[in-house]
């Protein structure tokens, strides 16, 4: 769990620091507009949205009210890996050096629920 912890942290502030960068010194959509203009810009925007989509749906499934997982989901789509990141080191900080909590969100309760009255 440290391990993970240190890679999410990790990553966090990188993608921030990054993102930071691009902002200050770089022009979004005169950039942006070139990147789309070449095979493989736009190769490497479907393949960092097709992860978007995957860790999306994690955070769907994670998530107890649809509306924060919205509000994470929107996020990602717009500031990409730094919000990854994060979302991934909060869920870590809570799930209590658990890593079935890490991964099953609010539903890992459910599962304890259900495991134990089969055990009954």
């Amino acid at each position: 769990m440290k391990v993970a912890k240190a890679i999410a942290i990790t990553g966090t502030f990188i993608m921030f620091f990054t993102l930071a960068y691009g902002f200050i010194a770089g022009d979004f959509f005169k950039e942006g507009s070139i990147l789309f203009s070449m095979a493989w810009g736009k190769v490497s925007l479907i393949d960092v949205y097709i992860g978007f989509f995957l860790f999306s749906a994690w955070v769907l499934y994670r998530e107890e009210k649809w509306i924060t997982a919205l509000l994470w989901i929107i996020s990602i789509m717009i500031l990409g890996n730094f919000v990854t990141c994060l979302y991934a080191t909060i869920a870590l900080y809570t799930s209590g050096d658990n890593f079935k909590r890490f991964w099953l969100g609010h539903h890992f309760n459910l599962q304890d629920e259900h495991t134990t009255s089969f055990r009954s």
